[in-house]
Protein backbone atom coordinates (compact mmCIF):
# COMPACT_ATOMS: atom_id res chain seq x y z
CA UNK A 1 0.00 0.00 0.00
CA UNK A 2 1.12 3.72 -0.48
CA UNK A 3 1.86 5.21 3.10
CA UNK A 4 -0.62 7.77 3.96
CA UNK A 5 1.64 10.90 3.83
CA UNK A 6 0.78 14.38 5.39
CA UNK A 7 0.30 16.99 3.03
CA UNK A 8 2.56 19.59 3.76
CA UNK A 9 5.63 16.63 3.00
CA UNK A 10 4.20 15.62 -0.31
CA UNK A 11 3.46 19.09 -1.54
CA UNK A 12 6.06 19.99 -3.47
CA UNK A 13 6.25 16.36 -5.35
CA UNK A 14 1.96 17.04 -6.49
CA UNK A 15 3.07 20.55 -8.07
CA UNK A 16 5.65 18.95 -9.99
CA UNK A 17 2.87 16.17 -11.09
CA UNK A 18 0.39 19.33 -11.87
CA UNK A 19 2.86 21.04 -13.45
CA UNK A 20 3.87 18.24 -15.73
CA UNK A 21 7.88 17.92 -14.41
CA UNK A 22 7.02 14.90 -13.00
CA UNK A 23 5.43 11.82 -14.46
CA UNK A 24 2.07 10.33 -11.89
CA UNK A 25 2.13 7.17 -10.49
CA UNK A 26 -1.60 6.70 -11.83
CA UNK A 27 -3.79 8.66 -13.98
CA UNK A 28 -7.24 8.19 -14.46
CA UNK A 29 -8.60 9.06 -18.30
CA UNK A 30 -12.14 10.28 -18.83
CA UNK A 31 -14.21 10.12 -15.97
CA UNK A 32 -16.92 12.05 -14.85
CA UNK A 33 -16.13 13.81 -12.46
CA UNK A 34 -18.42 14.28 -9.18
CA UNK A 35 -17.48 17.37 -7.87
CA UNK A 36 -19.09 17.73 -4.42
CA UNK A 37 -17.42 20.89 -3.98
CA UNK A 38 -19.56 22.93 -6.54
CA UNK A 39 -22.26 20.10 -6.88
CA UNK A 40 -21.72 18.86 -10.65
CA UNK A 41 -20.71 16.34 -12.57
CA UNK A 42 -18.29 16.93 -14.80
CA UNK A 43 -17.39 14.72 -17.62
CA UNK A 44 -14.49 14.59 -19.60
CA UNK A 45 -12.25 14.60 -16.79
CA UNK A 46 -8.41 13.23 -15.81
CA UNK A 47 -7.66 12.86 -11.99
CA UNK A 48 -3.44 12.54 -11.84
CA UNK A 49 -2.32 10.53 -8.42
CA UNK A 50 1.30 11.00 -6.77
CA UNK A 51 1.85 8.25 -4.04
CA UNK A 52 -1.02 8.47 -1.79
CA UNK A 53 -2.41 11.65 -2.87
CA UNK A 54 -4.30 13.84 -5.94
CA UNK A 55 -2.16 15.78 -7.91
CA UNK A 56 -4.47 17.17 -10.50
CA UNK A 57 -7.97 17.07 -11.95
CA UNK A 58 -8.66 18.20 -15.16
CA UNK A 59 -9.92 17.84 -18.81
CA UNK A 60 -6.54 16.34 -19.95
CA UNK A 61 -3.78 14.52 -17.86
CA UNK A 62 -1.70 13.69 -20.49
CA UNK A 63 1.13 15.99 -19.25
CA UNK A 64 1.50 14.15 -16.50
CA UNK A 65 1.77 10.42 -17.84
CA UNK A 66 5.00 8.48 -18.03
CA UNK A 67 6.24 5.37 -19.08
CA UNK A 68 5.94 3.67 -15.90
CA UNK A 69 2.19 5.33 -14.78
CA UNK A 70 -0.45 3.17 -14.68
CA UNK A 71 -3.68 4.24 -16.54
CA UNK A 72 -7.01 3.41 -15.18
CA UNK A 73 -9.74 3.95 -18.10
CA UNK A 74 -12.87 5.38 -16.93
CA UNK A 75 -14.62 4.62 -20.38
CA UNK A 76 -17.15 7.56 -18.77
CA UNK A 77 -17.90 6.08 -15.66
CA UNK A 78 -18.16 8.47 -12.38
CA UNK A 79 -15.56 9.10 -10.48
CA UNK A 80 -16.86 9.50 -6.78
CA UNK A 81 -15.30 10.28 -3.65
CA UNK A 82 -14.33 6.97 -1.36
CA UNK A 83 -17.49 6.98 0.80
CA UNK A 84 -16.86 7.99 4.89
CA UNK A 85 -19.04 5.97 7.66
CA UNK A 86 -19.56 8.92 9.81
CA UNK A 87 -20.58 6.78 13.10
CA UNK A 88 -20.22 3.39 13.56
CA UNK A 89 -19.19 0.67 15.72
CA UNK A 90 -16.92 -2.02 14.68
CA UNK A 91 -18.05 -4.62 17.46
CA UNK A 92 -21.33 -4.55 16.49
CA UNK A 93 -20.50 -6.26 13.18
CA UNK A 94 -18.54 -9.38 15.70
CA UNK A 95 -15.72 -8.96 13.70
CA UNK A 96 -12.49 -7.24 13.90
CA UNK A 97 -11.38 -3.98 13.06
CA UNK A 98 -9.18 -5.93 10.48
CA UNK A 99 -11.98 -7.84 9.10
CA UNK A 100 -14.71 -5.02 9.25
CA UNK A 101 -12.00 -3.39 6.65
CA UNK A 102 -11.74 -6.23 4.52
CA UNK A 103 -15.48 -6.26 4.13
CA UNK A 104 -16.08 -3.21 3.59
CA UNK A 105 -13.24 -2.05 1.04
CA UNK A 106 -15.19 -3.88 -1.83
CA UNK A 107 -18.70 -1.81 -1.17
CA UNK A 108 -16.52 1.88 -1.93
CA UNK A 109 -16.11 2.80 2.30
CA UNK A 110 -12.28 4.32 2.57
CA UNK A 111 -12.96 5.95 5.57
CA UNK A 112 -14.56 4.61 8.96
CA UNK A 113 -15.25 7.18 11.94
CA UNK A 114 -15.46 4.20 14.97
CA UNK A 115 -16.55 4.38 18.32
CA UNK A 116 -15.00 1.77 20.70
CA UNK A 117 -17.35 2.39 23.68
CA UNK A 118 -18.47 -1.90 23.23
CA UNK A 119 -14.61 -2.84 24.37
CA UNK A 120 -14.54 0.38 26.15
CA UNK A 121 -17.04 -1.05 28.55
CA UNK A 122 -15.35 -4.72 29.16
CA UNK A 123 -11.74 -3.74 28.67
CA UNK A 124 -11.69 0.09 29.70
CA UNK A 125 -8.49 2.04 27.79
CA UNK A 126 -6.22 -0.29 27.19
CA UNK A 127 -9.54 -2.12 24.93
CA UNK A 128 -9.68 1.42 23.54
CA UNK A 129 -5.94 1.49 22.73
CA UNK A 130 -6.32 -1.65 21.28
CA UNK A 131 -8.38 -0.73 18.65
CA UNK A 132 -6.43 2.63 17.96
CA UNK A 133 -3.37 0.28 17.44
CA UNK A 134 -5.49 -1.86 15.13
CA UNK A 135 -6.81 0.67 13.22
CA UNK A 136 -3.51 2.54 12.12
CA UNK A 137 -2.44 -0.60 10.60
CA UNK A 138 -5.46 -0.77 8.12
CA UNK A 139 -5.14 0.56 4.24
CA UNK A 140 -8.18 2.63 5.01
CA UNK A 141 -8.45 5.96 6.97
CA UNK A 142 -10.11 4.23 10.51
CA UNK A 143 -10.47 7.64 12.58
CA UNK A 144 -11.22 6.25 16.30
CA UNK A 145 -13.42 8.24 18.61
CA UNK A 146 -12.80 7.83 22.59
CA UNK A 147 -15.95 6.73 24.57
CA UNK A 148 -17.54 8.99 26.63
CA UNK A 149 -20.07 6.93 28.88
CA UNK A 150 -18.77 4.15 30.43
CA UNK A 151 -20.85 3.24 32.34
CA UNK A 152 -23.18 4.92 30.19
CA UNK A 153 -25.45 5.44 32.50
CA UNK A 154 -23.86 5.43 36.08
CA UNK A 155 -26.05 4.22 39.12
CA UNK A 156 -27.67 2.03 36.87
CA UNK A 157 -25.49 -0.56 35.33
CA UNK A 158 -22.57 -2.31 36.43
CA UNK A 159 -20.13 -2.31 33.75
CA UNK A 160 -16.63 -4.23 33.21
CA UNK A 161 -14.76 -1.56 33.42
CA UNK A 162 -14.78 2.56 33.62
CA UNK A 163 -13.87 5.63 31.57
CA UNK A 164 -13.37 9.37 33.20
CA UNK A 165 -11.89 12.76 32.11
CA UNK A 166 -8.00 11.36 32.57
CA UNK A 167 -8.15 8.54 30.41
CA UNK A 168 -10.17 10.95 27.78
CA UNK A 169 -7.42 13.74 28.34
CA UNK A 170 -4.98 10.75 27.94
CA UNK A 171 -6.46 9.39 24.46
CA UNK A 172 -6.60 12.92 23.09
CA UNK A 173 -2.84 12.90 22.33
CA UNK A 174 -3.56 9.57 20.23
CA UNK A 175 -2.55 9.98 17.25
CA UNK A 176 -6.11 8.38 15.80
CA UNK A 177 -8.62 9.97 18.19
CA UNK A 178 -10.64 12.20 16.08
CA UNK A 179 -12.91 13.36 18.70
CA UNK A 180 -15.41 12.29 21.57
CA UNK A 181 -17.38 9.14 21.23
CA UNK A 182 -21.32 10.07 21.57
CA UNK A 183 -22.70 11.77 24.21
CA UNK A 184 -25.20 9.11 25.98
CA UNK A 185 -25.34 10.21 29.32
CA UNK A 186 -27.50 13.01 27.94
CA UNK A 187 -29.28 13.43 31.43
CA UNK A 188 -26.23 14.38 32.99
CA UNK A 189 -24.99 16.97 30.19
CA UNK A 190 -28.16 18.94 30.62
CA UNK A 191 -28.11 18.35 34.49
CA UNK A 192 -24.76 19.62 34.51
CA UNK A 193 -22.88 15.98 36.02
CA UNK A 194 -19.22 16.64 36.91
CA UNK A 195 -17.88 14.19 35.06
CA UNK A 196 -19.90 14.37 31.55
CA UNK A 197 -18.56 18.26 31.40
CA UNK A 198 -14.94 17.07 32.17
CA UNK A 199 -15.07 14.89 29.33
CA UNK A 200 -16.22 17.02 27.10
CA UNK A 201 -13.54 20.04 27.99
CA UNK A 202 -10.60 17.60 27.50
CA UNK A 203 -12.10 17.29 24.08
CA UNK A 204 -12.52 21.12 23.38
CA UNK A 205 -9.37 21.59 24.76
CA UNK A 206 -7.44 19.38 22.53
CA UNK A 207 -9.83 21.18 19.49
CA UNK A 208 -11.72 17.80 18.79
CA UNK A 209 -15.08 17.00 18.26
CA UNK A 210 -17.79 15.65 20.28
CA UNK A 211 -20.12 13.21 19.42
CA UNK A 212 -23.52 13.55 20.84
CA UNK A 213 -26.70 10.86 21.43
CA UNK A 214 -30.15 12.89 22.87
CA UNK A 215 -32.50 9.60 22.90
CA UNK A 216 -35.63 11.82 24.11
CA UNK A 217 -38.48 13.01 22.05
CA UNK A 218 -38.50 16.09 24.42
CA UNK A 219 -37.16 18.93 22.27
CA UNK A 220 -37.70 21.55 25.27
CA UNK A 221 -34.95 23.05 27.36
CA UNK A 222 -33.27 19.57 27.76
CA UNK A 223 -32.52 19.90 24.32
CA UNK A 224 -31.56 22.92 24.55
CA UNK A 225 -29.18 22.62 27.52
CA UNK A 226 -27.90 19.45 25.94
CA UNK A 227 -26.70 21.30 22.46
CA UNK A 228 -25.35 24.22 24.66
CA UNK A 229 -23.17 21.43 26.73
CA UNK A 230 -21.23 21.05 23.58
CA UNK A 231 -22.22 17.98 21.75
CA UNK A 232 -21.56 18.31 17.74
CA UNK A 233 -23.73 16.20 16.02
CA UNK A 234 -26.53 13.49 16.80
CA UNK A 235 -27.44 10.38 15.23
CA UNK A 236 -30.74 9.79 17.51
CA UNK A 237 -33.03 11.46 15.54
CA UNK A 238 -35.89 9.30 14.44
CA UNK A 239 -38.71 11.66 13.41
CA UNK A 240 -38.68 15.06 10.85
CA UNK A 241 -38.57 17.13 13.69
CA UNK A 242 -35.82 15.64 14.96
CA UNK A 243 -34.11 16.45 12.22
CA UNK A 244 -34.94 20.19 11.96
CA UNK A 245 -34.38 20.99 15.50
CA UNK A 246 -30.71 19.59 15.62
CA UNK A 247 -29.81 21.31 12.51
CA UNK A 248 -31.48 24.25 13.35
CA UNK A 249 -29.39 24.58 16.92
CA UNK A 250 -26.38 24.40 14.66
CA UNK A 251 -25.92 20.31 15.02
CA UNK A 252 -24.96 17.98 12.63
CA UNK A 253 -28.43 15.67 11.80
CA UNK A 254 -26.54 12.28 11.28
CA UNK A 255 -29.35 10.00 9.52
CA UNK A 256 -28.17 6.54 10.22
CA UNK A 257 -29.44 3.04 8.28
CA UNK A 258 -28.02 0.32 10.15
CA UNK A 259 -29.01 -3.76 10.03
CA UNK A 260 -31.98 -2.58 12.46
CA UNK A 261 -32.06 1.64 12.47
CA UNK A 262 -34.32 2.89 9.60
CA UNK A 263 -34.26 6.42 10.23
CA UNK A 264 -33.19 8.07 6.83
CA UNK A 265 -36.58 8.01 5.49
CA UNK A 266 -38.29 9.98 7.82
CA UNK A 267 -35.48 12.87 8.26
CA UNK A 268 -34.53 13.09 4.68
CA UNK A 269 -37.87 15.33 4.50
CA UNK A 270 -36.01 18.16 5.97
CA UNK A 271 -34.10 18.34 2.95
CA UNK A 272 -36.16 16.92 0.37
CA UNK A 273 -40.01 18.96 1.46
CA UNK A 274 -38.54 21.53 4.02
CA UNK A 275 -35.89 22.56 1.85
CA UNK A 276 -33.45 22.59 4.70
CA UNK A 277 -29.44 23.05 3.67
CA UNK A 278 -28.19 19.59 2.88
CA UNK A 279 -24.54 20.31 3.93
CA UNK A 280 -25.39 19.91 7.91
CA UNK A 281 -26.96 16.50 7.44
CA UNK A 282 -24.80 13.27 7.32
CA UNK A 283 -24.95 9.49 6.43
CA UNK A 284 -24.01 6.77 8.60
CA UNK A 285 -24.65 3.01 9.94
CA UNK A 286 -23.83 2.86 14.02
CA UNK A 287 -24.61 -0.63 13.70
CA UNK A 288 -24.06 -3.27 10.55
CA UNK A 289 -24.58 -6.74 11.20
CA UNK A 290 -21.77 -8.90 9.51
CA UNK A 291 -24.60 -10.26 6.78
CA UNK A 292 -25.61 -6.92 5.81
CA UNK A 293 -21.68 -6.08 5.06
CA UNK A 294 -20.76 -8.79 3.33
CA UNK A 295 -24.39 -9.35 1.98
CA UNK A 296 -26.09 -6.00 1.36
CA UNK A 297 -22.99 -3.65 1.44
CA UNK A 298 -21.94 -0.89 3.99
CA UNK A 299 -22.12 3.31 2.91
CA UNK A 300 -23.12 2.23 -0.33
CA UNK A 301 -26.31 0.84 0.76
CA UNK A 302 -27.34 3.96 2.83
CA UNK A 303 -26.44 6.30 -0.17
CA UNK A 304 -28.82 3.99 -2.46
CA UNK A 305 -31.57 4.05 0.07
CA UNK A 306 -30.84 7.84 0.46
CA UNK A 307 -31.19 7.89 -2.97
CA UNK A 308 -34.20 6.05 -3.39
CA UNK A 309 -36.10 8.55 -0.68
CA UNK A 310 -35.73 11.97 -3.11
CA UNK A 311 -32.71 13.01 -2.31
CA UNK A 312 -30.37 13.87 -5.36
CA UNK A 313 -27.59 11.23 -5.90
CA UNK A 314 -25.16 13.99 -5.85
CA UNK A 315 -26.64 15.18 -2.40
CA UNK A 316 -26.74 12.26 -1.26
CA UNK A 317 -23.23 11.53 -1.94
CA UNK A 318 -22.19 14.64 -0.40
CA UNK A 319 -23.74 13.57 2.64
CA UNK A 320 -21.37 10.52 2.97
CA UNK A 321 -18.48 11.89 2.00
CA UNK A 322 -17.74 16.31 1.91
CA UNK A 323 -20.02 16.27 5.06
CA UNK A 324 -18.61 13.98 7.13
CA UNK A 325 -15.03 15.02 6.89
CA UNK A 326 -15.85 18.76 7.13
CA UNK A 327 -18.01 18.12 10.34
CA UNK A 328 -14.26 16.40 11.77
CA UNK A 329 -11.89 18.82 10.55
CA UNK A 330 -10.43 16.33 7.76
CA UNK A 331 -11.91 18.22 4.41
CA UNK A 332 -8.03 18.23 3.28
CA UNK A 333 -7.66 14.88 3.63
CA UNK A 334 -10.54 12.56 2.86
CA UNK A 335 -14.05 13.38 1.15
CA UNK A 336 -13.79 14.91 -2.31
CA UNK A 337 -11.31 14.08 -5.42
CA UNK A 338 -9.32 17.15 -5.53
CA UNK A 339 -5.83 18.00 -5.06
CA UNK A 340 -4.09 17.07 -2.07
CA UNK A 341 -6.54 15.31 -0.92
CA UNK A 342 -6.24 11.19 -0.76
CA UNK A 343 -6.51 9.35 -3.57
CA UNK A 344 -9.62 7.42 -2.16
CA UNK A 345 -11.56 7.09 -4.88
CA UNK A 346 -14.93 4.73 -6.40
CA UNK A 347 -15.26 4.33 -10.44
CA UNK A 348 -19.49 3.56 -11.19
CA UNK A 349 -21.47 3.55 -14.23
CA UNK A 350 -24.46 4.43 -12.32
CA UNK A 351 -24.67 7.16 -9.90
CA UNK A 352 -28.20 5.74 -8.61
CA UNK A 353 -27.45 1.68 -8.44
CA UNK A 354 -23.89 2.18 -7.31
CA UNK A 355 -22.26 -0.59 -8.41
CA UNK A 356 -19.31 -0.45 -6.85
CA UNK A 357 -16.78 -1.63 -9.86
CA UNK A 358 -13.06 0.22 -9.10
CA UNK A 359 -12.02 1.27 -5.64
CA UNK A 360 -9.09 2.76 -5.00
CA UNK A 361 -7.45 3.91 -1.56
CA UNK A 362 -4.70 5.62 -1.20
CA UNK A 363 -3.77 5.69 -4.99
CA UNK A 364 -3.59 2.02 -5.13
CA UNK A 365 -6.39 -0.05 -6.45
CA UNK A 366 -7.58 -2.47 -3.69
CA UNK A 367 -10.83 -3.53 -4.86
CA UNK A 368 -12.83 -4.42 -8.04
CA UNK A 369 -16.41 -5.75 -8.67
CA UNK A 370 -16.69 -6.68 -5.08
CA UNK A 371 -13.49 -8.23 -4.83
CA UNK A 372 -10.82 -7.48 -2.60
CA UNK A 373 -7.40 -7.28 -4.25
CA UNK A 374 -5.14 -6.72 -1.71
CA UNK A 375 -3.86 -8.80 1.33
CA UNK A 376 -4.58 -7.84 4.84
CA UNK A 377 -3.43 -9.92 7.54
CA UNK A 378 -5.14 -10.78 9.96
CA UNK A 379 -4.36 -8.67 13.59
CA UNK A 380 -3.69 -10.98 16.34
CA UNK A 381 -5.13 -9.87 20.00
CA UNK A 382 -3.09 -10.38 23.20
CA UNK A 383 -4.68 -12.47 25.99
CA UNK A 384 -6.11 -10.13 27.96
CA UNK A 385 -8.85 -10.22 25.87
CA UNK A 386 -9.77 -13.00 25.42
CA UNK A 387 -11.80 -14.64 28.95
CA UNK A 388 -14.03 -12.34 29.98
CA UNK A 389 -17.13 -14.48 30.21
CA UNK A 390 -16.89 -14.88 34.38
CA UNK A 391 -20.28 -16.36 35.56
CA UNK A 392 -18.96 -17.52 38.85
CA UNK A 393 -20.46 -20.50 38.70
CA UNK A 394 -23.40 -22.73 36.47
CA UNK A 395 -26.77 -21.42 36.21
CA UNK A 396 -29.78 -23.85 36.70
CA UNK A 397 -33.39 -23.16 35.56
CA UNK A 398 -34.07 -21.96 39.24
CA UNK A 399 -32.31 -18.84 38.45
CA UNK A 400 -34.76 -18.12 35.93
CA UNK A 401 -37.37 -18.17 38.33
CA UNK A 402 -39.77 -15.16 38.86
CA UNK A 403 -41.67 -15.69 41.93
CA UNK A 404 -45.33 -13.50 42.13
CA UNK A 405 -46.99 -12.60 45.26
CA UNK A 406 -50.14 -13.54 44.07
CA UNK A 407 -51.31 -17.21 42.94
CA UNK A 408 -53.18 -16.50 39.52
CA UNK A 409 -52.24 -13.48 37.50
CA UNK A 410 -50.27 -10.22 38.28
CA UNK A 411 -49.71 -6.98 36.65
CA UNK A 412 -46.54 -6.45 35.62
CA UNK A 413 -44.00 -4.32 33.68
CA UNK A 414 -43.20 -5.83 30.33
CA UNK A 415 -40.39 -4.31 27.69
CA UNK A 416 -41.86 -3.88 23.94
CA UNK A 417 -39.84 -4.32 21.31
CA UNK A 418 -40.42 -1.49 18.15
CA UNK A 419 -38.67 -3.48 15.08
CA UNK A 420 -36.60 -1.55 13.41
CA UNK A 421 -36.12 1.44 16.00
CA UNK A 422 -33.64 1.39 18.97
CA UNK A 423 -36.03 2.72 21.24
CA UNK A 424 -38.65 -0.10 23.50
CA UNK A 425 -41.80 0.66 24.86
CA UNK A 426 -42.17 0.46 28.11
CA UNK A 427 -46.17 -2.36 28.19
CA UNK A 428 -47.79 -3.76 30.99
CA UNK A 429 -49.35 -6.60 30.99
CA UNK A 430 -51.25 -9.29 33.47
CA UNK A 431 -49.30 -12.38 33.32
CA UNK A 432 -50.03 -15.82 34.46
CA UNK A 433 -48.59 -17.22 37.85
CA UNK A 434 -48.29 -20.53 38.72
CA UNK A 435 -46.89 -22.42 41.85
CA UNK A 436 -45.71 -18.78 43.04
CA UNK A 437 -43.56 -18.38 39.73
CA UNK A 438 -44.35 -16.02 36.75
CA UNK A 439 -44.71 -17.84 33.61
CA UNK A 440 -43.49 -16.66 30.12
CA UNK A 441 -46.91 -16.00 27.95
CA UNK A 442 -46.62 -17.25 24.17
CA UNK A 443 -50.09 -16.66 23.64
CA UNK A 444 -49.30 -13.07 24.58
CA UNK A 445 -46.31 -12.82 22.87
CA UNK A 446 -44.85 -12.80 26.11
CA UNK A 447 -41.09 -14.15 26.99
CA UNK A 448 -38.68 -14.31 29.56
CA UNK A 449 -35.44 -11.73 29.17
CA UNK A 450 -32.48 -11.96 31.99
CA UNK A 451 -30.10 -10.39 32.18
CA UNK A 452 -26.86 -12.17 33.81
CA UNK A 453 -23.62 -10.45 35.47
CA UNK A 454 -20.32 -11.55 33.47
CA UNK A 455 -17.51 -9.50 34.65
CA UNK A 456 -17.05 -10.12 38.39
CA UNK A 457 -18.63 -13.65 38.71
CA UNK A 458 -21.00 -12.32 41.07
CA UNK A 459 -23.15 -14.99 39.23
CA UNK A 460 -26.09 -12.23 40.04
CA UNK A 461 -29.37 -12.83 37.48
CA UNK A 462 -32.07 -10.02 37.09
CA UNK A 463 -35.50 -11.47 35.59
CA UNK A 464 -38.07 -9.23 33.47
CA UNK A 465 -40.46 -9.98 31.06
CA UNK A 466 -40.43 -8.79 26.84
CA UNK A 467 -43.01 -8.47 24.31
CA UNK A 468 -42.32 -9.08 20.78
CA UNK A 469 -40.04 -11.77 19.52
CA UNK A 470 -43.07 -14.38 18.87
CA UNK A 471 -41.04 -17.52 20.02
CA UNK A 472 -43.81 -19.75 20.50
CA UNK A 473 -41.71 -23.09 21.57
CA UNK A 474 -39.56 -24.31 24.57
CA UNK A 475 -36.49 -22.04 23.47
CA UNK A 476 -33.58 -19.36 24.45
CA UNK A 477 -31.30 -17.02 23.12
CA UNK A 478 -28.23 -16.01 24.82
CA UNK A 479 -26.14 -13.08 23.79
CA UNK A 480 -22.67 -11.66 25.44
CA UNK A 481 -23.22 -8.56 23.13
CA UNK A 482 -25.49 -6.64 25.33
CA UNK A 483 -25.31 -2.64 24.86
CA UNK A 484 -23.63 -1.08 26.42
CA UNK A 485 -22.12 -2.54 29.66
CA UNK A 486 -22.18 -6.11 27.81
CA UNK A 487 -23.65 -8.58 30.49
CA UNK A 488 -25.29 -11.48 29.29
CA UNK A 489 -28.90 -11.18 28.06
CA UNK A 490 -31.09 -14.39 27.55
CA UNK A 491 -34.11 -14.22 26.41
CA UNK A 492 -36.56 -17.20 26.36
CA UNK A 493 -39.90 -18.93 27.01
CA UNK A 494 -38.05 -21.81 28.66
CA UNK A 495 -36.04 -21.48 32.14
CA UNK A 496 -34.05 -24.98 31.33
CA UNK A 497 -32.98 -23.77 27.50
CA UNK A 498 -31.90 -20.80 29.26
CA UNK A 499 -29.97 -22.23 31.64
CA UNK A 500 -28.17 -24.01 29.10
CA UNK A 501 -27.83 -21.30 26.96
CA UNK A 502 -26.07 -19.13 29.66
CA UNK A 503 -23.72 -21.90 30.63
CA UNK A 504 -23.09 -22.69 27.18
CA UNK A 505 -21.56 -18.77 26.34
CA UNK A 506 -19.70 -19.53 29.53
CA UNK A 507 -17.93 -22.32 27.52
CA UNK A 508 -16.95 -20.87 24.77
CA UNK A 509 -16.03 -17.54 26.34
CA UNK A 510 -18.87 -15.19 24.70
CA UNK A 511 -21.04 -15.26 21.96
CA UNK A 512 -24.55 -15.67 20.91
CA UNK A 513 -26.62 -19.07 21.07
CA UNK A 514 -29.82 -20.61 20.27
CA UNK A 515 -31.22 -23.55 21.83
CA UNK A 516 -34.67 -25.21 20.81
CA UNK A 517 -36.32 -28.25 22.73
CA UNK A 518 -32.69 -28.62 24.84
CA UNK A 519 -30.89 -28.63 22.12
CA UNK A 520 -28.23 -26.18 20.40
CA UNK A 521 -29.00 -25.00 17.12
CA UNK A 522 -27.07 -21.88 16.30
CA UNK A 523 -23.56 -20.64 17.38
CA UNK A 524 -21.37 -17.71 17.24
CA UNK A 525 -18.52 -17.71 19.35
CA UNK A 526 -17.16 -14.13 20.07
CA UNK A 527 -13.71 -14.89 22.57
CA UNK A 528 -12.42 -11.36 22.12
CA UNK A 529 -14.09 -9.70 25.02
CA UNK A 530 -17.08 -11.58 24.82
CA UNK A 531 -17.94 -9.49 21.49
CA UNK A 532 -15.88 -10.17 18.31
CA UNK A 533 -14.88 -13.19 16.18
CA UNK A 534 -11.15 -13.59 15.29
CA UNK A 535 -12.25 -15.28 11.90
CA UNK A 536 -13.33 -14.21 8.78
CA UNK A 537 -16.30 -11.75 8.21
CA UNK A 538 -17.48 -14.12 5.52
CA UNK A 539 -17.57 -16.98 8.52
CA UNK A 540 -18.98 -15.17 11.00
CA UNK A 541 -21.90 -14.08 8.64
CA UNK A 542 -22.36 -17.42 7.75
CA UNK A 543 -22.61 -18.16 11.61
CA UNK A 544 -25.01 -15.27 12.57
CA UNK A 545 -26.96 -16.07 9.12
CA UNK A 546 -27.86 -19.43 10.70
CA UNK A 547 -28.60 -17.92 14.57
CA UNK A 548 -30.91 -15.82 12.65
CA UNK A 549 -32.58 -18.45 11.29
CA UNK A 550 -32.84 -20.43 14.40
CA UNK A 551 -34.47 -17.45 15.57
CA UNK A 552 -37.18 -17.48 13.22
CA UNK A 553 -37.26 -21.72 13.66
CA UNK A 554 -38.41 -21.05 17.61
CA UNK A 555 -41.01 -18.42 15.89
CA UNK A 556 -39.81 -14.84 15.80
CA UNK A 557 -40.46 -12.75 12.81
CA UNK A 558 -39.03 -9.56 13.78
CA UNK A 559 -36.60 -8.21 10.95
CA UNK A 560 -33.12 -8.35 12.34
CA UNK A 561 -34.15 -9.80 16.02
CA UNK A 562 -30.47 -10.33 17.50
CA UNK A 563 -29.97 -6.75 16.87
CA UNK A 564 -33.21 -6.06 19.06
CA UNK A 565 -32.19 -8.40 21.51
CA UNK A 566 -28.91 -6.67 21.73
CA UNK A 567 -30.04 -3.31 22.95
CA UNK A 568 -32.21 -4.14 25.25
CA UNK A 569 -29.81 -3.36 27.77
CA UNK A 570 -28.98 -0.29 26.55
CA UNK A 571 -30.39 2.21 29.79
CA UNK A 572 -29.73 5.50 27.62
CA UNK A 573 -32.77 4.91 25.32
CA UNK A 574 -36.29 5.12 26.15
CA UNK A 575 -38.65 3.55 27.10
CA UNK A 576 -38.02 0.89 29.40
CA UNK A 577 -34.54 -1.64 29.75
CA UNK A 578 -32.95 -4.25 32.28
CA UNK A 579 -29.92 -3.99 33.61
CA UNK A 580 -27.99 -5.90 36.38
CA UNK A 581 -29.05 -3.93 38.79
CA UNK A 582 -32.98 -4.13 37.53
CA UNK A 583 -35.52 -2.83 35.11
CA UNK A 584 -35.03 0.91 34.07
CA UNK A 585 -37.23 3.14 33.45
CA UNK A 586 -35.05 5.20 31.04
CA UNK A 587 -37.69 8.46 30.79
CA UNK A 588 -36.80 8.84 34.39
CA UNK A 589 -33.84 7.16 35.12
CA UNK A 590 -35.18 5.76 37.52
CA UNK A 591 -35.18 1.48 38.75
CA UNK A 592 -38.52 0.49 38.76
CA UNK A 593 -40.00 -2.93 40.49
CA UNK A 594 -41.14 -5.02 38.02
CA UNK A 595 -44.74 -6.12 39.49
CA UNK A 596 -47.29 -3.17 39.47
CA UNK A 597 -49.27 -3.08 42.61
Amino acid sequence: MSKRQPWYEVAPLLVDVAMGRRAADMVIRNGRWVNVHSGEIIPQTDVAICGSRIAYVGTDASHTIGEQTIIIEANGRYLIPGLCDAHMHVESGMVTVTEFVRAVIPHGTTSMFIDPHEIANVLGLPGVRLMHDEAATLPINVYVQMPSCVPSAPGLETPGATIGPAEVAEAMTWPHIIGLGEMMNFPGVFLNDEKMHAEMAETMKAGKVIGGHYASFDLGLPFHGYVAGGPADDHEGTRLEDAIARVRQGMKAMLRLGSAWYDVASQVKAITEHGLDSRNFILCTDDSHSGTLVHEGHMNRVVRHAIAQGLKPITAIQMATLNTATHFGVEKDIGSITPGRYADIIISSDLVSLPIEIVIAAGEVVAEHGRLLIHIPPYNYPDFATGTIKLGRTLTASDFDIKAPHTSTIKARVIGVVENQAPTRALEANVPVINGIIQADPQQNLAQIALVERHRATGNVVNGLVHGFGFNVPCAVASTVAHDSHHMIVVGTDKTNMALAANRLGEVGGGVVVYRNGQQIALVELPIAGLMSNERAEIVAQKAARMVQAMAECGCTLNNAYMQLSLLALVVIPELRISDLGLVDVTKFDIVPLFIE
